[in-house]
């Protein structure tokens, strides 16, 4: 165990040690590890050479904010704490690139399957990329993770997510609140994927100076997408000219990704899929990624990759039901023939639904009860 001194001079030792030494055993909780020690105008370190090393360095910067504020608080304290973290995190990622980020509790976010790390390569080569793949494959969640990167590693400048608002099964007029109010409910699974990436004050921050941009699609129009990590979520529910208007806001320094799932589409029934258009259109442009994903990269529950495969199955029948009515022999339509016709002498025109009663005066005639 190796032990460090560090000299405090021309400060005000209550000012930066706080209450009861406050600060300074906020300091050592965060290095349960390791001893920190103030008596009068002295600190002392004790333990691993890394470990000191760190806390010398935060030491060193609260020393510094103290001489520009005059003033330690436990939140000067915590902020400091949260960036040597980012620091430390940033070392571990350039030595484990498999690694994409940590999250706000500290857990690791990498690619859990083949085709999730074939994503995230993807993504890596390319400015523009369709990831596709059925509910629980993680598409969303890595790709706000790849952006929440992209903006640490200043890549970016700045995030922005956007979702098509697609009524399914209840109007949006129905439901209560602002604008905002009935759009978040779309919204929220990328507001529980941040929340997992990034410290409460820092995400809240981010949103207030519109470093992340959470918005409808219809907000995207006459923009231009520069310098961001932009990613459209649920883009099967886009139809042609949305997917095509978000395409072309594309900047020169934007990266974009287009998920979406096939099988989930809640668009009218005759309203054509811009994500299936797309596809169809941009498959050959070459500089563009296209990863497909499968029920193999469900990462949910386990019961949802069955789930997807009967899912899978039943859509295989139908359309093998559908193929098989639609090779049927269809009957040909035998137009009415009379009576006397050579061909049909034995049919009854009667039965014709065309065919009038002949009026052989027997025919009761109306009655005016007026006049009876």
């Amino acid at each position: 165990m190796v032990e460090k001194v560090i000299t405090l001079e021309n400060v005000s030792l209550i000012d930066f040690l706080g209450p009861d030494n406050q600060n300074i055993r906020q300091l050592a909780a965060a290095f349960p590890g390791s001893k920190i020690i103030s008596r009068g105008n002295e600190i002392k370190i004790q333990g691993q050479t890394p470990v000191i090393s760190r806390i010398n360095d935060i030491l060193s910067a609260l020393l510094e904010h103290y001489h520009q504020y005059g003033q330690i608080t436990d939140k000067t304290v915590a902020q400091y704490l949260s960036s040597a973290d980012e620091d430390q995190q940033d070392r571990i990622l350039a030595a484990s690139p498999d690694v994409i980020l940590f999250g706000s509790k500290g857990g690791v976010i990498k690619a859990k399957t083949a085709n999730q790390q074939r994503l995230v390569d993807t993504v890596l080569k390319n400015d523009l990329v369709f990831a596709l793949g059925p509910a629980g494959t993680g598409k969303t969640y890595i790709s706000v993770a790849l952006a929440v990167r992209a903006l640490k590693n200043k890549e970016v400048k700045k995030i922005i997510i956007s979702r098509p608002v697609v009524e399914a099964g209840e109007s949006l007029g129905f439901l209560p609140g602002d604008m905002k109010e009935k759009v978040d409910p779309y919204l929220r699974p990328i507001y529980d994927a941040l929340e997992d990436m990034l410290p409460p004050e820092k995400f809240k921050f981010y949103l207030e100076n519109k470093t992340i941009e959470i918005a409808p699609l219809a907000y995207m129009r006459g923009r231009t997408l520069n310098n961001a990590f932009v990613l459209l979520d649920e883009a099967q529910n886009t139809t042609p000219s949305q997917l095509k208007m978000f395409l072309t806001r594309m900047g020169p320094s934007a990266k974009v990704m287009v998920n979406g799932d096939r099988s989930q589409i809640d668009l009218p029934t005759k309203q054509k899929s811009g994500l299936i258009q797309a596809l169809d259109i941009l498959r050959d442009v070459s500089g563009i990624g296209f990863v497909e994903m499968t029920a193999e990269d469900v990462v949910r529950h386990r019961l949802v990759k069955q789930i997807v495969q009967a899912y899978d199955k039943f859509d295989v029948e139908m359309q093998h039901e559908q193929a098989n009515q639609a090779n049927r022999p269809i009957r040909e339509y035998q137009p009415y023939r009379r009576p006397n016709n050579p061909g049909n002498a034995g049919s009854d025109p009667g039965k014709h639904p065309d065919a009038r009663r002949e009026d052989d005066g027997t025919r009761d005639l109306p009655v005016n009860h007026e006049q009876i």
